[in-house]
Order: structure tokens, then sequence, then C-alpha cells
């Protein structure tokens, strides 16, 4: 349809980086042009932490999985909901801060998820590519340890980028049909939808150049929702001052 909507519709999980450098300017453009994605109500409640401490990384990319590309990427971003930058703006007023309500949490995160994926959007469009890591959520704390992350912020996902040293194709997606209605929620799901996809994401399993398996999406998600995913993360985020209330 148009150059941007080709390039959306190409992204795919990069792993695997050359050895070129991405240069200070160019990261500093890739966050400045993030930084125009929508924020709610203004308060902008994302802090970006580049890694290039060796130590901090492999620590990063063995409690992470172990994902070796952590460590070896040339960029490797951290991305904290953060709400340290809002209690100065309300000391600078005298204001009482509220403190812990799920509202916050919830505009922060989506906040941050907003600016990563412009991130991802602007380097792609300059021939980069990269991986989101939500991998450092198996362990936030030590994260929050490694990067002196204070309370009322948390790491909400890591990302690598760099230059990509392969093609994979894209990951096929849901048809739009599957996520798109009209004035209600759908009353069931389209069954045979469904059936059509896992063969669609079957194929692409059984093609792809790497880590080649018999799988579908349904059986993925049966096995992702049928077991506690990262149970500690509530008393995490209870712990840096978020979801109390």
């Amino acid at each position: 349809m148009n150059a941007t909507i080709d390039l959306m519709k190409a992204h795919r999980s990069i792993r695997k980086f050359s050895d070129r450098e991405v240069d200070e300017k160019t990261l500093k453009s890739i966050i400045a042009a993030a930084q125009c994605a929508a924020t709610s109500h203004f308060v902008q409640a994302t802090t970006v932490i580049r890694v290039r401490d060796r130590q901090k990384r492999q620590a990063i990319a063995e409690l992470a999985g172990p994902q070796v590309w952590v460590a070896r990427a040339p960029v490797f971003l951290v991305f904290c909901a953060d709400f340290n930058r809002l209690a100065s703006a309300c000391s600078i007023h005298d204001s009482v801060v509220e403190k812990g309500w799920a509202e916050q949490f919830v505009t922060a995160t989506i906040d941050v998820a907003l600016l990563a994926q412009n991130v991802i959007l602007a380097a792609e469009s300059l021939g980069m590519g990269g991986v989101f890591i939500g991998g450092i959520r198996n362990d936030p704390q030590t994260v929050c340890d490694l990067l002196e992350i204070p309370d009322q912020a948390y790491p909400v996902f890591g990302m690598c980028l760099g230059w990509p040293a392969h093609d994979p194709p894209p990951k096929p997606r849901l048809p739009v049909e599957a996520v798109l209605f009209t004035d209600r929620y759908p009353k069931s799901h389209d069954q045979t939808m469904l059936d059509e996809y896992d063969q669609t994401t079957n194929h692409y399993y059984l093609n792809r150049d790497s880590k080649l398996k018999d799988e579908t999406w349904t059986r993925q998600m049966a096995d992702f929702m049928s077991r506690a995913i990262r149970p500690h993360m509530k008393v995490f985020l209870e712990s840096k001052g978020f979801f109390l209330q």
C-alpha cells in the first residue's frame, strides 16, 4: 500500500548481527523519533538504559534465557516504566505524590510499549533489526540491582538492535478478521479460522531456516495459558511501589 505499511508488515525478529557498530548519533536519532509516540496525559513515563558493560550484559543474557544475542548485539536497551521524573515535577510545585495506583502502572507500561515499538520501527527504516527481550522479567530484581533502577521504576523488557546478519521470514499473524470486529465483542471465535491459522503457522515452523519444529499456534497458546508465567512479578512490582491499590 505504501512504504511505511510494507516496512511494518515485513517486521521479523533479528537475533544475529554483523560486527558493524551503531553510532551514537544514529541511536539518539532513533530514540528521538520514538519519543514522538503517543503518551497518556503527556507523562512520558519511560527511561531507556543502554547497557554497554560486558559483565552486566552477560549477566542479563544468562538470566533472560540464556539468550546469547543479548551479550552479542551491538546495542542492548532496557526499557523502564518510570515515575521518578513525575515525582520530581511534583516536588517543584510542592504537590503530594499519590503512589501505587493500578492506573499509574498501566499508564507507564503502555507508554513504554508505545515508545519501544517506535524504536524498532525507526531502526528497521534504517535497515537495522532487533528483537524484544521479555526474558529480563525472569529476574527483574537482579536487573534492577545491575542497572541501579530505583523504586517507582521497573524494567519492562529489553531490546537488541544492530545490523542484521540473517534474513528470517516474517512470522505469520492472525488474520485481520480474527481481531477486528464492529460494535461488539464476538460471541465466539471462529474455529475454522483458527484451524486454518494453525496450518499456516505449522507450515512456517516446518520450513524456516532454524529451529524447525512441528508446532501450531493454538498448541503453543494452550501450553502458555496452562501454566503460571513469572509468578514473582506481582510481589516484585509491589516492592517497587507499583500496583498497591
